[in-house]
């Protein structure tokens, strides 16, 4: 149940680090991609028939091509690798059309981007945008080693060399007192983001919200987090169609996405984790209980919003906007 995907052609392919390939792609039908604001990620279907999520890590105000950058993973379920092993220059692939939880805040005095690894890649397409409006930021990359740090090429250029700082291989007892440093002159109106491991963006959390608020903050992650063992079990719910007033019963072994599927109301999704936000569906009553890893703490906090494919209810009937 995906949105309708965009026949793409691989016209470059690049090593960008030790495990790391980026990708420059144009439409098959010629015509540009549509716009979309920095952070966004789209869906990419390798030949091995697997759909994962990568962000653009190109220039936003280049329609005619799109840039995004893949690291194998040793414990590859067949999307990486296939991306890595079969394909070549001239490959087709389909894609999605962008989307983005991840997004720079316009009123922000100052933007601070701090990346871990291959979570440098929605932070480029930021850097692009805020270079081209000469905005205030620093782009804080962490990686093992040079050779692990994709894009060296262009972060050591300008317009990006002056807002670069490069953290390689700093011991883990270490990353407390250097991010406090990356963070430390950040004025009030300041926005941090960042991507990367799920440690390393929970250590960023921490040490940015000693000095912003929580809404300051802000983060990407690639994939969802492996449940807590203690996550209370649900009983059943029912569903409402706010549209129709049609009610449909999700047991507890059933996703929202599943039981509306069964009444013929198909939700786009993606990912199956709750972090890409293709299943968001607005909340017009009722509680959910929010199981995602992409809705912000003040979209979790109005329960206007709810990820369809892995979050449940806490009361009785849900009513959504469909």
């Amino acid at each position: 149940m995906q949105a309708q995907a965009i026949r793409v052609r691989v016209d470059a392919l690049c090593e960008e680090a030790h495990g790391v390939r980026s990708f420059s792609i144009s439409r098959l039908d010629g015509r540009p991609f549509e716009r979309y604001e920095p952070g966004a990620h789209i869906d990419v279907t390798s030949p091995s028939g697997v759909t994962r999520q990568y962000s653009l890590c190109g220039d936003p105000e280049c329609l005619e091509s799109q840039i995004f950058a893949v690291k194998k993973e040793d414990q590859s379920r067949g999307g990486s690798r296939s991306l890595h092993e079969e394909v070549s220059v001239g490959t087709e692939l389909s894609v999605g059309a962008p989307r983005n939880l991840f997004r720079l805040e316009e009123n922000a005095s100052e933007h601070i981007l701090i990346g871990a690894g291959i979570g440098i890649t929605p932070l480029l397409s930021m850097a692009y945008r805020l270079a081209a409006r000469q905005a205030p930021f620093t782009l804080h990359y962490f990686a093992r080693s040079e050779a692990h740090a994709a894009f060296m090429n262009l972060l050591t250029r300008e317009p990006f060399a002056r807002h670069v700082k490069l953290h390689f291989n700093v011991e883990p007892a270490n990353l407390g007192p250097e991010l406090a440093a990356c963070v430390s002159d950040a004025g009030d109106k300041a926005h941090v983001y960042t991507c990367g491991p799920s440690p390393f963006m929970d250590k960023v959390v921490e040490t940015a919200q000693a000095l912003l608020p929580a809404e300051a903050i802000h983060l990407e992650r690639f994939k969802a987090e492996p449940a807590s063992a203690e996550a209370p079990s649900l009983d059943s719910f029912d569903v409402q169609l706010a549209s129709t007033g049609q009610t449909v019963h999700v047991d507890a072994k059933t996703s929202i996405v599943d039981a509306l599927a069964a009444i013929g109301i198909e939700v786009d999704t993606s990912c199956g984790e709750g972090v890409c936000g293709t299943c968001m569906v607005d909340v017009v009553s009722g509680e959910p209980e929010h199981r995602d890893h992409c809705l912000s703490k003040a979209e979790r906090a109005s329960n206007s919003v709810i990820c369809c494919c892995i979050s449940r209810s806490r009361s009785p009937v849900l009513v959504l906007d469909l």
